[in-house]
């Protein structure tokens, strides 16, 4: 339950435990005293709050967390924070079970017995630094040093750039499953078209009266989950006169589509056509209270609502219905979602997605579209971007050919998330040193000669741009919670003390003593802002407030207005999607989505997240496969029979979930099982559906591949909780 606590009580509360656990505002280190001995002036027992940032996705989410005598014990949301206020999904309820993990490494290591080994020998920090510093030294040009990861926080993506940078290497290749499944690079990708900027669009859905969404599962895993189902609430709940209408389409029922109030099940591949149609008919109609569309009219030239209807299977009428809904409100949106983004056609579907809302003038309006308004200070620029799967994929050429004799890896697990196809794993083996920073023995680190666990985020500093969600300009702060429980170190440290190491020019670029003292300077730059919630006189007493509420942002709610670049004379495009694979053999689209719970598979090691129920099936624990009910009659299965899903690429073996929100020419799969490693919770169960994407180019086309399907004739029974007793008990089967 979401701790009640004012706005005065939470910073009496924060200062208080800033003090009573010495973290002064001059501190390098933080000193919580654990277990049996509790900190100076504090009673046993009793507790202390810390406000931090959640790391379990890139959204950012200010987290208050609840300390005694030492220990984290229960993490909720921060309810000053602007993204979240106060509210936080399972994943970051789960964050505990991250720090406390048994599987976590406690020490540097490297794998004496080889790559893949598992042997691993304790390494001292400051041998492995200088192990370290002397391979980038000997380096016969800096360029054959790279860097891959994850969505890192903000910070470190900061210091690391700028050590790549000024030692003369590429800049960092940023790619991870989760940001390729919900559409981020193409989502930048789409306000650069439409807007001239690469920002992430925010959509005003507290504020919408009517909102279509295409393949934007936002109340799950798309983006800014908690912050958009606070808003969603809100829609609900505080629209004066009404509720507010939801219209999904995408190919099965997600759990968004569940809370909407219609559920369109659209043939993939024909989202952006259906989009097509019902701007055509607002144009053709002149529908809504916006004017003339004359200056739009050019967008849908070459648009027929009767081809649409003929090829999407949605009908002329049903399409005059759609767009009778979305136009005859004052406030409509429509979310162009990450789905989209796995399709060969998936840039023109979100364009078409996007010229709904400027053929009705929801740019830069209530309840429409804005941008996130930059936070007034230099050193916080853009949030970290992603990199495109073409940048991976020259990153493995390089790889593959030799052209990289060091290779550093944090925040990501590529040779998991990754298809095999893509050659990762082969290219890995060309490089004669990889350096992994991952705290656990994943896929990928078990591959590396040796590996610096850094902290979890419940032990580190750190800051993140929201990027996506918030109201205002938000530096979502990051401070240690506890002491490190193991004798890891964060990998800002481990780039800081490499730079002081190799000396020179690399020195002066980055110049700080430590991780703190970086963080320090930047929040700094703030003192003074004119629009900041709070200030303070002196350096040190603003760094006290930035760490007892939780990071800085605005007082008020402060958006960009976007202002449409995009040429309106130029008709819309859509060609045919394209799947891969015969469609005689291959005859069903394969669709996996996003598990709610383990991500993309980065929180499979956490029990309480393997033991939360789906929340469209109440499978856990294992990997299923979804069909429709017409599919699995026509097939003879039933739930928990095992059947086997092939592609062009590989095959996959798990029981059946017969599912009616789905179409009978989809498959539907979650992501997140299938480790071999990364400890002992998620070791050994299930399968990694990504294994079955088939080659694609320039492009990770996840939702584009199909399939067949064939009965094993065994079964094998899924956890599952379900109410069975007919009595509303739940009852596990």
């Amino acid at each position: 339950m979401t701790a009640k606590l004012s706005r005065r009580d939470f910073l009496k509360i924060g200062a208080g435990g800033g003090v009573a656990t010495g973290i002064g505002a001059a501190a390098r280190k933080v000193v919580l005293e654990p277990y049996v001995r509790p900190p100076e002036q504090e009673l046993p027992g009793r507790a202390t709050w810390y406000a931090s940032t959640c790391r379990q996705c890139p959204a950012g989410c200010g987290i208050i967390v609840r300390v005694i005598n030492g220990r984290p014990r229960k993490i909720e949301g921060n309810p000053a924070h602007p993204l979240n206020r106060g509210k936080l999904c399972a994943r970051g309820q789960a964050g505990l079970q991250m720090l406390y993990n048994p599987d976590r490494l406690h020490d540097p290591v490297r794998q004496v017995g080889g790559r893949g080994s598992r042997k691993f020998e304790p390494l001292q920090w400051s041998l492995a630094l200088d192990q370290l510093a002397d391979r980038l030294a000997s380096l016969s040009t800096p360029n054959r040093m790279a860097f891959f990861g994850g969505m890192l926080p903000d910070s470190l993506q900061a210091l690391v750039s700028q050590f790549m940078l000024a030692f003369g290497a590429s800049a960092p290749v940023l790619f991870d499953l989760h940001t390729a499944l919900e559409g981020r690079a193409e989502a930048l990708n789409l306000a650069a078209r439409w807007f001239g900027t690469r920002q992430l669009p925010i959509y005003d859905i507290s504020r919408a009266q009517t909102i279509f969404s295409f393949g934007a599962n936002f109340l799950e895993t798309w983006m800014s989950p908690v912050s958009q189902s606070v808003d969603f609430g809100q829609m609900r709940q505080g629209q004066p006169g009404g509720r507010g209408y939801v219209v999904q389409f995408e190919p099965r029922l997600s759990s968004t589509g569940a809370s909407a109030d219609e559920w369109i099940p659209v043939e993939p591949g024909m989202e952006g056509l259906v989009a097509l149609g019902i701007g055509r008919a607002i144009v053709e109609e002149n529908l809504g209270q916006v004017g003339s569309h004359r200056e739009h009219a050019l967008l849908y030239r070459d648009v027929s609502i009767g081809d649409v209807a003929a090829a999407s299977g949605v009908s002329a009428e049903q399409l005059l219905r759609l767009a009778h809904i979305f136009a005859d409100v004052d406030r409509s949106v429509a979310i162009p979602g990450g789905y989209l983004a796995g399709l060969s056609n998936g840039t023109q579907a979100m364009d078409a997605v996007m010229a709904l809302n400027v053929a009705m003038r929801r740019v830069g309006r209530e309840g429409g579209i804005f941008l996130p308004q930059e936070v007034p200070s230099d050193p916080f620029g853009a949030a970290v971007s992603p990199s495109s799967f073409a940048d991976v994929e020259r990153l493995v050429e390089r790889m593959a050919a030799g052209e990289i004799d060091l290779l550093l890896i944090h925040g990501s697990n590529p040779v998991y998330e990754l298809p095999q196809w893509s050659g990762f794993v082969e290219a890995m083996q060309q490089v004669p040193m990889v350096v992994s920073f991952s705290p656990f023995v994943d896929e990928t680190s078990v591959r590396a000669d040796v590996i610096l666990p850094d902290h979890t985020y419940l032990e580190g500093w750190g800051y993140q741009l929201v990027a996506s969600g918030a109201d205002r300009p938000t530096v979502s702060g990051q401070q240690p919670v506890a002491t490190p429980v193991h004798n890891t170190r964060s990998t800002a440290d481990v780039f800081l003390a490499l730079a002081q190491r190799l000396g020179g020019d690399l020195a002066s670029a980055l110049p700080w003593a430590d991780e703190v003292a970086h963080l320090e300077q930047q929040a700094a730059q703030l003192i003074g802002s004119s629009i900041g919630v709070y200030d303070a006189a002196t350096p040190a007493g603003f760094w006290s407030r930035w760490r007892q509420l939780g990071g800085w942002w605005s007082e008020n709610p402060i958006r960009s207005e976007p202002v449409v670049s995009r040429d309106l004379t130029q008709p819309l495009e859509l060609p045919a999607a394209e799947f891969l694979g015969d469609s005689q053999a291959l005859p069903y689209h394969l669709m996996p989505y996003e598990s709610i719970t383990l991500s993309d598979g980065r929180g499979a090691n956490l029990p309480w997240l393997q033991e939360a129920p789906d929340p469209m099936t109440t499978a856990r624990w294992n990997s299923w496969v979804e069909l429709g009910t017409e599919t699995a009659d026509q097939l003879g299965l039933h739930d928990d029979d095992l059947v086997r899903v092939s592609s062009s690429a590989g095959e996959f073996i798990a029981p059946v979930v017969v599912y009616p929100g789905i179409r009978p020419d989809v498959v539907a799969i979650p992501t997140g099982q299938g480790h071999q490693d990364y400890g002992r919770f998620a070791a050994g169960r299930g399968s990694n559906v990504m294994g079955l994407l088939a080659p694609s180019t320039e492009s990770l086309l996840w939702a584009s591949t199909r399939v067949r399907l064939e009965r094993v004739g065994e079964s094998s029974p899924l956890a599952r909780l379900e109410s069975l007793d007919g009595e509303g008990r739940e009852t596990i089967r």
